[in-house]
């Protein structure tokens, strides 16, 4: 079954394919209303579940956009609407929602919820996030950075505070599309080492360093993302503020990097906080481009994952 689980669980080429495909729905859009579908129809008459146990802005408005787009049809399902992992198993509600059908996408906490529904379901299954990986995201950013930049493979990486599940992503990319990594932030929110040595098994430069100006010299691409979750209580976020305020993406810091360089951010993001508003609104941001590139990257994951 063809699942987009992971970056690292997908092979580079059918990765590749994917940014290809993304790359040319986009174009063909040009100038198009929103709101008028495309010429080519991949997913007429299928329908796609949208679960969601966590809030979402940009992965629910773009998955539904995308599929709507190509012909299909979306349910949307809040965690506060079904029994996931309550009244019933995940194992027993991947196999319901297969009778029903042809392809879900969850948006989860525990990585666990979507490991058993990809295991259990008999159609496809997107992770949407998990609290360990986002690879959609990832996905928009390597299509956003190779509109701007051109290949990524080669490139530096530095990803500048929390070792989170973008980092995570991040992490799985670099090995599968060939860039170097640099990972700046404080020792106790380091990215899980077993992603480091995925990374580092596939030939890749991974450092840990811990001066954020040395992180970034001859960086191509600084990422961050936010320091706190709307679940975090107040002793944590001020916690996390204290340990990750040498690590904001500021004027100071890009201006160490490449002169070219590129910013990312998948947002929502704190101004001031992990970033400031001088570099989200600046000449080396693309965070707005990055935010419609999950439209396009996740249609072509739809078509990879459904074969159309």
């Amino acid at each position: 079954m063809p699942h987009f689980l992971d970056i690292h669980k997908t092979a580079p080429a059918a990765l590749r394919g994917m940014i290809d495909s993304a790359r040319m729905m986009k174009s063909a859009r040009n100038g198009r209303p929103k709101g008028t579908p495309d010429d080519d129809q991949p997913l007429d008459g299928r329908m796609v579940a949208l679960i969601f146990e966590k809030p979402s802005t940009r992965t629910r408005v773009s998955f539904d956009v995308g599929v709507r787009q190509m012909g299909g049809q979306t349910m949307v399902l809040s965690g506060s609407e079904m029994q996931l992992g309550h009244g019933e198993t995940i194992a027993d509600t991947a196999r319901v929602l297969s009778r029903y059908v042809d392809l879900i996408m969850i948006r989860t906490f525990d990585e666990s919820v979507l490991l058993e529904m990809a295991e259990y379901a008999d159609v496809p299954v997107i992770n949407g996030l998990t609290n360990r990986t986002h690879p959609c995201q990832i996905m928009a950013d390597i299509l956003t950075f190779e509109e701007h930049r051109g290949p990524i493979a080669g490139k530096k990486v530095v990803w500048s505070g929390d070792g989170n599940n973008v980092c995570a992503s991040f992490l799985h990319a670099a090995g599968q599309f060939g860039f170097d990594f640099t990972f700046t932030g404080p020792p106790p929110l380091d990215p899980e080492a077993e992603f480091v040595a995925l990374a580092r098994e596939k030939g890749r430069r991974i450092e840990i360093e811990r001066d954020p100006l040395r992180a970034v010299e001859g960086a191509d691409l600084v990422v961050t993302d936010t320091w706190v979750s709307m679940h975090d209580s107040q002793s944590t976020k001020e916690r996390r503020h204290n340990q990750l305020r040498a690590y904001q993406v500021n004027e100071r810091l890009m201006a160490a990097a490449k002169p070219d360089a590129l910013f990312m951010h998948c947002l929502p993001a704190h101004r001031e906080d992990e970033v400031t508003s001088a570099v989200m609104d600046g000449p080396h941001s693309v965070i707005f481009d990055e935010a419609e590139n999950r439209l396009h990257a996740q249609k072509a994951v739809l078509r990879w994952c459904l074969g159309v």
